[in-house]
């Protein structure tokens, strides 16, 4: 059941991620026009940055659909891991895409330039109303490459917004210089959340154990069923962030067990570990307390 939800929600992220990629593009192409028109250097960069971004999202939507192939004996897992190499390659980019804006920004605090204000604010307009029904289609999305793609889409809102006031502001008042500030402020929260994702991908990608579940919570958990003894040899790790797989021994007390009582044993385990920590590749193996361990590479 977990399972069919699972690939459901895969199936949603490469659409959420095409529609958002097709946005994208579409209004880098008007930016890149737009920029050069206003001669609006914050809108020429946001372009670029866009432009980056609608790489990013190709790139995204491209892993996540390999993402969802079936196994394979080259990948006995399957292609989950390929929705991650997405988010780390848009992490990398947008990385690169801040530290351009600071480089950008910095001479710009120093040597202020005039653009057309209004041009500026209504292109503004354009790029919160795009950018931002691109977020609305993946905030509801659950995949990590999701939420590095959304938060590329997020800050370019962000940056539009502070277009718009600089514009607004840059109408009345003679302040140029509004516009580089506030790029470095939004490039700085950009790069935070990056550092975020990144984290979050190495840890999955060196077979950490999933942030949100406690290896030791669900060995009590086994064990605290009455006909286990204890429990070794257990190993949890996330092939993605959401496809968690979990491998243990079990000992169990009674010698003259039954197959059928051993099935069942295993069965019911499989299932608490699903309903109560998501678990969706289990596997177990049994042994008896006096057979324990017998063969030399059991791990602790």
């Amino acid at each position: 059941m977990g399972h069919n939800h699972h690939q459901h929600s895969h199936g949603n992220s490469t659409s959420n991620i095409a529609v958002a990629f097709f946005l994208n593009f579409g209004f880098t192409i008007i930016e890149f026009i737009g920029g050069f028109y206003t001669n609006s250097l914050a809108i020429m960069s946001d372009a670029l940055h866009d432009l980056g971004d609608s790489l990013s999202l190709g790139l995204s939507w491209y892993f996540q659909k390999k993402s969802n192939k079936k196994a394979t004996k080259t990948y006995s897992y399957g292609y989950k891991r390929f929705s991650l190499l997405g988010a780390i390659v848009n992490s990398i980019i947008l990385v690169i895409g801040s530290v351009f804006i600071i480089k950008e920004a910095i001479p710009r605090i120093l040597h202020p330039e005039n653009a057309d204000a209004k041009g500026m604010m209504w292109l503004a307009v354009l790029g919160i109303i795009v950018n931002g029904a691109a977020v609305l289609r993946l905030k509801k999305g659950t995949s990590i490459n999701e939420r590095v793609v959304s938060l590329h889409l997020l800050e370019d809102v962000l940056g539009w917004v502070v277009v718009l006031l600089a514009s607004i502001v840059m109408q009345f008042w003679d302040v140029p210089v509004l516009d580089p500030v506030l790029s470095i402020a939004i490039a700085a929260f950009v790069l935070y959340n990056v550092y975020k994702n990144i984290k979050e991908s190495l840890r999955i990608i060196l077979q950490g154990t999933p942030e949100n579940i406690s290896i030791n919570e669900v060995q009590q958990k086994i064990v605290s069923m009455k006909e286990i003894e204890s429990i070794h040899d257990s190993h949890l790790w996330t092939m993605d962030g959401e496809y968690h797989v979990f491998t243990a021994h079990i000992v169990i007390q009674d010698k003259e067990l039954s197959w059928e009582k051993g099935d069942e044993i295993k069965q019911r385990v499989k299932q608490m570990l699903h309903d109560d920590f998501h678990l969706e590749h289990i596997t177990l193996e049994l042994e008896f307390a006096s057979k324990e361990c017998s063969y030399k590479n059991c791990g602790s």
